[in-house]
């Protein structure tokens, strides 16, 4: 049995329970001065403050000084796509010159591109550079996160990304939810076809990831130009009846019903939701979705931010990821979504800490081992170079975490 000590915190800052925490539960972090925590076997065994230590430091068999930094709970990313084929830095151009997200799909670039290469790429190619980039999340706090598949669209391919995001899973020290996004797009074979391409996604594609047991949620994008809600309904309803988690792309440009069939259905999350409207958040408050907000994607784009402080003060559970992909988002910064979750969306730092660390973790089902620091979790955490998490919120472009702890290790 390991038995290891974290001493000389500072301040340990967490949100507890393994629950999503909605309106004023949002903004409650507890804080403990001077903590220490005792971790056997990866898991978390004792919280003390004021200085208090459970027996002496010959107890344990590795004892860790903070140096009197603040300490966390290991952030959750719940909303990204690391896996995918070649880059889109050519875009840039074509957005300078005034071409949006829309615009460039039109013209067979966005998604479409990222098909293209991704199908060309074998499954090494993709689980090393995907690997790579987890490694580079866990460097910055980041020791849970979400991956989804949508690059594929098709059988194939779709299923050679979910098999990736499975060996990720099994192999990597992050812990990886994967979802199912087979209609991330309507492919170039079904253009003009998206009714087929929905059948074709609920008739083979989910069968297959339910047999093979690769995916725990799906995911559809709802957005004009792309799936309509009545399309989005029956791919959804389809994967809740084999029994997948629910989650959905909503309102990112236009408010379509995406986020009314996300509280009709009990969907975990929403996703985006830049665009969405007073109707939307009521039912997203009355089916208890979480909202799954993408500062860094309305920051690229150079879009208005989602209403997050109407939707705390809603009732709604709200998260905040990275949406890290090639096209709308090509960084997998979670530090840097923290700064703007307080400058553009104006949460307070304990409103962001609770929505990258139980909220994220439980839209994924890992409420119960991650997203606090209480008895019984995973030791899950960071020490940061900082004395409070109001720091981690001020400063902006540089690492902050120190050390990073996963499963009682400390990977950093």
């Amino acid at each position: 049995m390991s038995k290891k000590l974290i001493r000389n915190i500072g301040c340990l800052q967490t949100p507890t329970g393994s629950y999503s925490h909605k309106g004023s539960k949002q903004g409650i972090n507890e804080k403990y001065t001077d903590a220490a925590i005792v971790i056997e076997d990866g898991l978390i065994r004792e919280i003390t403050a004021n200085g208090n230590i459970p027996g002496s430091e010959a107890d344990y068999d590795e004892v860790i000084d903070a140096e009197g930094n603040l300490v966390t709970p290991g952030l959750f990313d719940g909303h990204t796509h690391l896996i995918f084929g070649g880059y889109r830095q050519h875009e840039i151009a074509m957005k300078l010159a005034g071409a949006d997200y829309l615009d460039i799909l039109r013209a067979g670039g966005g998604i479409l591109d990222t098909v293209r290469k991704t199908r060309e790429a074998t499954f090494e190619q993709l689980y090393d550079k995907a690997y790579a980039f987890l490694d580079e999340m866990l460097d910055m706090g980041i020791t849970g996160c979400e991956a989804k598949s949508g690059y594929g669209l098709d059988t194939e391919n779709e299923l050679k990304m979910l098999e990736v995001i499975r060996a990720l899973g099994e192999k990597h020290p992050m812990d990886v939810v994967p979802t199912f996004l087979g209609p991330h797009a309507i492919p170039p074979e079904y253009e003009g076809r998206p009714d087929d391409f929905i059948d074709l996604c609920c008739e083979e594609m989910l069968p297959k990831v339910r047999s093979q047991g690769l995916a725990e949620y799906c995911d559809i994008f709802c957005e004009t130009a792309v799936f309509d809600a009545p399309q989005s309904r029956k791919y959804l309803e389809k994967a809740a009846e084999m029994g997948f988690g629910l989650k959905i792309h909503a309102d990112e440009i236009d408010a379509i019903g995406g986020s009314q069939l996300a509280g009709q259905l009990g969907a975990a999350s929403a996703e985006h939701l830049i665009a969405i409207e007073e109707d939307g958040m009521d039912a997203m408050a009355a089916g208890g979705t979480t909202a799954m907000l993408l500062p860094a994607t309305s920051f690229y784009l150079d879009k208005t931010f989602a209403p997050a402080k109407r939707m705390i003060e809603k009732g709604i559970p709200v998260a905040i990821a990275s949406d890290f992909n090639p096209g709308s988002c090509p960084s997998l910064n979670l530090q840097f979504a923290i700064n703007l979750g307080c400058l553009r969306y104006r949460m307070t730092p304990e409103e962001v800490l609770t929505a990258v660390t139980i909220n994220p973790a439980c839209a994924c089902g890992r409420g119960h081992l991650l997203g606090t620091l209480e008895p019984g979790k995973q030791a899950d955490l960071v020490i940061w170079n900082a004395p409070d998490f109001e720091m981690v919120c001020y400063r902006f472009g540089s690492n902050l975490a120190k050390h990073v702890m996963k499963k009682g290790e400390m990977i950093k």
